[in-house]
């Protein structure tokens, strides 16, 4: 009899073809996708010619998404989207997304059925960990990591230990999946779960629908995170049946699994939230943000720019105008959110209030394009980081916050709540 065991675990010993696994085992498994992007797969690429195989192990089972510096933004920029290309229809990738097909690949690789439930994911970018909203468990490697994996269709694994957040209740009016993990993240610390696996459940959890759990899933690796799963329940389900490409497998953690910590959260405690610069951690309510002015709101990236995030944003941008000391930028993470933004007349709006609009990219994410900051300037975004630089100039300053919080905020020209602009 299998010793008691949580979702990560029984994941980690199915991919490895064992009855069980404990944590701080070293396991091989089997992978289901290795995922690239135009800033990764180029090395990837490099690494596997090295391995001195000729084709790649499965030609459906990788995944190469340039959505960073993309549409090219100079010459070494596409450049590296060539390499991307032409490794793709040598080795006939079925999941290559060329500039008009492609978007920002965590919420892409979702949207188009590639992942799915039981799955075991490595991606070249530390993001990939999304996939575990959808019942996977899916980490980020180095693109040594990935070139191997697109050799072998296998990688090393140290079973990592678990962490459980249960987080019960109502969540109040205005909070978000994005105001749940940083409330978390605020709570523990970026290495709060330094190599664990970080585990999401509770009534809260269960309320919320999957545009926002991908959002806390997202963020995991924020917190150190190995991975950030969320159990398989009937939403979850509504989002893959019709939708995956492949059956999907769900594994539930066992009542008496052993975990190395839970953390019990009221969701009535969970507030709107902001993180300052220059840590996801360094979280305060949003509430007491709102003397800090800013020159730019970004409202779109693999945590913030699905249909949810656009509809929360619009929300409360219609009948307004941006602040014209502010410039707001909205990305919509796909081409099919894109389209749907347009359906439902978000587009309208977005454009009526005065915002720039982009085709999908992790752009200013970054530090990228679409979106610099010059010296001193501050920038309230829905993405995931807000190091020293990473939005442009060192003497820049970041703050993560929710859609509507950025919307507003744009609005104002300060940090701000919704209900500040009535």
């Amino acid at each position: 009899m299998p010793r008691p065991m949580t979702m990560a675990e029984k994941i980690l010993a199915a991919h490895a073809g064992l009855d069980e696994v404990e944590p701080g085992q070293l396991i091989e498994c089997d992978l289901d996708l290795v995922l690239s992007n135009d800033v990764t797969a180029p090395i990837a690429v490099k690494e596997f010619r090295k391995i001195g195989v000729e084709k790649v192990f499965d030609p459906t089972k990788i995944a190469l998404v340039p959505d960073h510096y993309v549409p090219n933004k100079d010459i070494k920029s596409a450049e590296q989207a060539k390499i991307v290309r032409d490794f793709a229809r040598e080795q006939g990738i079925t999941h290559y997304y060329e500039v008009g097909c492609m978007g920002v690949e965590h919420a892409l690789l979702p949207e188009q059925g590639v992942v799915g439930a039981g799955d075991l994911i490595i991606g070249a970018d530390s993001h990939t960990c999304t996939y575990g909203a959808l019942g996977a468990f899916a980490t980020g490697v180095g693109s040594t990591d990935a070139g191997v994996g697109y050799a072998t269709g296998k990688a090393w694994f140290k079973v990592p230990e678990s962490l459980l957040f249960k987080i019960e209740g109502e969540l109040a009016p205005g909070v978000t999946g994005k105001d749940v993990i940083l409330h978390i993240i605020g709570m523990i610390g970026v290495d709060g779960a330094l190599y664990q696996a970080m585990e999401f459940t509770g009534s809260a959890i269960r309320s919320i629908g999957m545009d926002e759990r991908m959002s806390i899933s997202n963020m995991a690796i924020e917190a150190g995170g190995k991975a950030g799963l969320i159990e398989v329940d009937d939403v979850t389900r509504a989002y893959m049946d019709g939708r995956t490409e492949r059956p999907y497998t769900e594994y539930h953690s066992d009542a008496d699994a052993t975990y190395a910590k839970v953390y019990e959260i009221d969701a009535a405690s969970i507030v709107p939230t902001v993180s300052f610069p220059h840590l996801p951690s360094n979280t305060r309510p949003a509430a007491e943000a709102r003397d800090i002015k800013i020159d730019q709101a970004v409202i779109g990236s693999c945590t913030n720019g699905r249909i949810v995030d656009m509809r929360q944003a619009a929300d409360v941008l219609r009948g307004r105008k941006i602040h014209p000391d502010v410039r707001c930028i909205v990305i919509p993470a796909t081409q099919a959110v894109y389209r749907q933004c347009m359906e439902e007349g978000l587009m309208d709006v977005f454009l009526d209030a005065n915002c720039a609009v982009s085709t999908p990219t992790c752009g200013p994410c970054l530090g990228g394009y679409m979106g610099i900051l010059a010296a001193g300037e501050r920038a309230i975004a829905t993405t995931n980081r807000n190091f020293v630089g990473r939005m442009g100039d060192p003497t820049s300053e970041v703050y993560l916050s929710s859609p509507a919080i950025a919307a507003a905020s744009a609005v104002l020209g300060h940090i701000g709540l919704p209900e500040d602009l009535d």
